[in-house]
């Protein structure tokens, strides 16, 4: 690995043995975490299926999506804690603490057993784990970047920390690789039943041997000199969040920069993977292959939009990114149906579905509970089915008291009128009702699932890696920027809140708001404007007020 990045380096600064162990055992130890981290979301389906089976499908994995974002909800407060003991006691010791944490968190849902089991103190339970792992990945990064800039020198740390950025993707191409090769070594039945525990049991052995590469590092130099000279921050917490000064600068980094860089990063590598699955139907081994070659050829960029930052600044190639992908996503995801499955692309288009009903009878197709069955009105059935099997439909305006209708082409399909009906009546009537849609669909061309043989796959690696290559520009230079733009003695603190608000709120909250957005509206891009309008409103407030920072001098 050392010669990875003594390659990568300009030959008029060629790394130093210690420089070279910083930035590989920091990055080692975050690809560790991020493995950890992201086991849970490629396993939603099957956690889904193991711990939340007490509610039906949708909600179902709606509520794993929700689970996974748990993790994501207290990041901030994560970044809180530990930030504070960074400035106060150290970086090092910092991001000891958080991957022992985390690695512990994540062998624990190895071991837990089923809603089957133990009812529902398992998902409870689950989302506890969840919790400690987004708490220990709250002082993770913040850790772990400021202590490599810290080390890099002068015009480099772009450079530099340009790795610690290639640490999420790792992480996620890690996890994807480890969970495609049980699949295939064990079968999916036996994957499904039991052996989706192993990737997360053997993350022990990667805790043991990643805790021993961080144990051979140095606390940060300019840490070191702040403890030597007595001049680390008393109040790190008051000095970085209860003077306006450092505030307004905490802000500025999360509307104008981290926010856009979040929800570009999650839907170009988790939504883009979820859709595959849930919404374009390919199968979840294929999926993950495809996904797992597109960011192995992307990852590279990382490094190089870290070191052209250095050469051109930060924010041209942030805001660029974010750019890029407010004007592309509907495009490309668009594009990724045709070429994922363009039996159902082609069925869209020659037979739209359409939903005729009056919408005060319409139900938001999202149960908190997990019970309700959506069934008291003609629409709610009408639109249950469409949900569940992932048909992508329109909705029509009719008069109050129409009973709601489905039109497949040219076709019409009138649901049962639900206030007429009870009992064995009523399941009867939305029985047949379902099973002459799903004729329907069938006649008019719509899948069940996508035919792997008619996947054109180098189109969807290619699409696939042009939304990865927006992931490389807008992430590749955020961890210098965010350095750079905090004075040393709160910079832990500082940095890290406003990236773990944006990419544990803005960005880890974006597949389950995506996706119960499709279930509300029925249109499969509509939750595209999620990111699309958040990276849109950061390219403006970043254009504002956001400083160039590449220059700058962080010994301060």
């Amino acid at each position: 690995m050392a010669t990875v990045y003594e390659d990568a380096l300009p030959k008029h600064h060629q790394a130093t043995q210690g420089e070279k162990l910083v930035i590989a055992a920091s990055s080692l130890g975050t690809v560790f975490e991020w493995y950890d981290f992201y086991l849970y979301g490629l396993l939603a389906t099957y956690i889904s299926a193991q711990f939340f089976s007490g509610v039906n499908e949708t909600t179902g994995f709606i509520f794993a999506l929700a689970a996974f974002a748990a993790g994501f909800a207290v990041r901030p407060f994560g970044a809180l804690v530990f930030g504070r003991i960074g400035d106060l006691v150290g970086r090092k010791n910092t991001f000891l603490v958080t991957m022992g944490i985390m690695g512990l968190s994540t062998f624990a849902v190895g071991l837990l057993p089923s809603y089957a089991s133990i009812g529902v103190a398992a998902p409870i339970i689950l989302i506890l784990m969840r919790l400690a792992q987004g708490l220990a990945l709250g002082g993770e990064y913040g850790g772990a970047a400021t202590y490599v800039a810290e080390h890099a020198p002068e015009g480099k740390r772009g450079l530099y920390t340009s790795w610690i950025q290639t640490t999420a993707t790792f992480g996620l191409f890690a996890a994807l690789l480890v969970v495609i090769g049980f699949r295939f070594a064990l079968g999916e039945e036996a994957f499904a039943a039991w052996g989706w525990r192993l990737p997360f049991l053997i993350s022990i052995v990667l805790l043991a041997v990643s805790m021993w590469i961080r144990l051979q590092l140095n606390e940060s130099p300019v840490f070191q000199k702040m403890k030597d000279e007595g001049t680390t921050s008393k109040a790190p917490l008051t000095e970085a969040f209860g003077q306006w000064g450092n505030l307004r600068w905490v802000l500025v980094a999360l509307m104008g920069a981290v926010a856009g860089q979040a929800v570009v990063w999650y839907a170009g590598q988790f939504y883009a993977l979820f859709f595959l699955e849930k919404t374009l139907k390919v199968d979840g081994a294929t999926a993950n292959i495809l996904i797992a070659v597109a960011l192995a050829l992307a990852t590279p960029f990382f490094v190089f939009f870290g070191w052209l930052s250095d050469k051109i600044g930060r924010k041209p190639i942030i805001l660029g990114g974010c750019a890029l992908a407010a004007v592309l996503y509907f495009p490309l995801f668009g594009a990724l149906t045709q070429a994922a499955n363009p039996v159902l692309a082609q069925a869209q288009a020659s037979a739209p579905v359409t939903i005729s009903a009056h919408q005060n009878e319409c139900s938001f197709q999202f149960d908190p509970v997990g019970k309700n069955t959506f069934d008291s009105t003609s629409c709610d059935i009408a639109k249950t089915y469409l949900a569940k099997a992932g048909v992508s439909y329109s909705n029509a305006e009719a008069a109050a008291g129409t009973i709601a209708t489905v039109k497949v082409g040219d076709k019409t399909f009138t649901a049962p009128d639900a206030a007429k009906l009870s009992g064995d009546d009523k399941k009867a009537a939305i029985k047949s009702f379902q099973d002459e849609l799903k004729a329907g669909l069938i006649t008019a061309g719509y899948p069940e699932k996508a035919d792997t043989a008619k996947i054109n796959k180098v189109a969807v690696i290619a699409i696939l890696w042009a939304l990865a290559m927006l992931v490389t520009m807008v992430y590749g230079p955020i961890a210098a920027m965010l350095v750079e733009l905090f004075p040393s003695r709160i910079r832990y603190t500082s940095m890290s809140l406003p990236y773990h608000i944006g990419n544990g709120w803005f960005g880890g909250f974006l597949p389950t708001t995506a996706f119960a957005m499709v279930a509300a509206t029925g249109n499969i891009y509509y939750g595209l404007w999620y990111p699309v309008v958040v990276a849109a409103a950061t390219v403006v407030i970043g254009l504002i007020f956001l400083p160039e920072t590449f220059r700058r001098n962080i010994d301060d």
